[in-house]
């Protein structure tokens, strides 16, 4: 298990929030994930065998927003 940040840019609406958290959420893989608006962060727990942080990031991206960084650590 892996704990996955991803720091985004351009969050600007709770229904953009809503729409990525519900994208990330249905990831195979992805056991919790969590958008928190006000520090535009996307926390994750992710299971590493069936998906990756590049995994999330890519789904975040085809949505229309940008990915700033990614901090990945191990549970």
């Amino acid at each position: 298990m892996k704990k996955v940040i991803l720091q985004l840019e351009g969050l600007t609406c709770p229904s953009c929030m809503q729409k990525i958290e519900s994208a990330v959420s249905k990831q195979a893989g992805v056991e919790k994930a969590k958008v928190l608006f006000n520090a535009s962060k996307v926390k994750a727990e992710i299971n590493s065998e069936q998906t990756s942080a590049d995994d999330l990031k890519q789904v975040i991206e085809a949505l229309g927003y940008d990915v700033e960084s990614v901090k990945v650590k191990e549970v």
